[in-house]
């Protein structure tokens, strides 16, 4: 079996179903998996296409793990009863904040988001137009994909700490203490979260965001033991550290 990735979409429809067609023309038979790194929602115009995208090809059997992105993770929680604040953004910007993106994931269900309107009234038509089907995509999201020598997940991992006492919050959304360590993890980790200008290679992990949600390229790629090779339209190119 081969294993594929993508990282961060951000709402990018178009760029998702290029990205799939890449994987397409790189060979990827029905036994092989496809790991999606998260962030499906916010920033990009078809948030709502991705997730139809994504849930309907899950419903058909496809070989593909969808793990949850902090993103993901804001919108579920909105529609579960309301909430715009993550206690894990220090600056206090909530979720449908136009730097956050939410305001373009409501408006990809066709909800008027609009700042003059009553946030009652906004939340109770978001949840009445998102489908159960959505719904459930969004709640059966996964932390973690361990793959033998590598570690799928969105933002990282806190170094030192075994995977089953790693934090759902750490998972998501960190940064720093991941970023600045600099020894070999148990695995390669393979993540996004950190939007960068192209996929990046730092030795004991891998960054595949690289910056759909800023209408950059969106990133694919597939593995040969711990080779990291980028998918093009030209063909494969090696990811080195």
């Amino acid at each position: 079996m081969t294993i594929y990735a993508i990282g961060d979409i951000h709402g990018q429809l178009a760029m998702l179903e290029d990205a799939l067609a890449r994987i397409e023309a790189d060979g990827a038979g029905p036994e092989d998996e496809v790991i999606f790194l998260g962030d499906y929602t916010d920033r990009g115009p078809h948030s709502k296409g991705v997730i139809e995208l994504l849930s309907r090809g899950l419903a058909e059997g496809r070989n593909w793990t969808c793990l949850m992105g902090n993103h993901d993770r804001m919108f579920r929680n909105y529609l579960a009863d309301g909430t715009v604040h993550d206690p894990n953004v220090t600056s206090g910007i909530p979720w449908p904040h136009r730097r956050m993106g939410g305001k373009t994931t409501m408006e990809s269900y066709g909800v008027d988001p609009s700042d003059d309107r009553d946030p009652a009234q906004v939340f109770a038509e978001t949840r009445d137009a998102v489908p159960d089907s959505h719904r459930a995509f969004l709640d059966g999201l996964v932390l973690t994909a361990e793959r033998g020598p590598l570690l799928f997940v969105h933002a990282g991992i806190r170094p030192g700490i075994p995977l089953a006492e790693q934090r759902e919050d750490d998972l998501v959304w960190i940064r720093g203490d991941f970023h600045a360590h600099a020894d070999p993890h148990p695995w390669l980790v393979v993540h996004g979260h950190t939007a960068l200008d192209e996929a990046q290679h730092f030795g004991n992990r891998i960054d595949l965001d690289s910056g759909a949600g800023y209408d950059r390229p969106l990133t694919a790629v597939v593995f040969e033991g711990m080779d990291c090779l980028v998918l093009e339209g030209t063909g494969r190119s090696r990811l080195v550290p």
